[in-house]
């Protein structure tokens, strides 16, 4: 593994930091040179994930409101 540092910390052409603004990147040595690579985050890598699926927010909020219905009548 190499090493994870903001994308701001480092001196880049304009043209590539305007890329990377915001991100974590990770530098890799790779024998005499070094490679930088941008970490996708959890998140944004699951985003879009359920697409297209049968279960949607709407869904899930009607279902929220059966459960908490039913903790009512108890």
């Amino acid at each position: 593994m190499g090493v994870i540092l903001q994308a701001e910390t480092l001196n880049l052409p304009e043209i590539i930091a305007m890329k990377l603004r915001g991100k974590k990147v990770e530098l890799i040595e790779n024998g005499e040179s070094v490679v930088i690579t941008p970490i996708k985050s959890d998140i944004a890598s699951a985003r879009g994930m359920f697409k297209g699926g049968n279960f949607g927010t709407d869904k899930f909020i009607a279902q929220k409101q059966i459960e908490k219905e039913l903790e009512y009548e108890d």
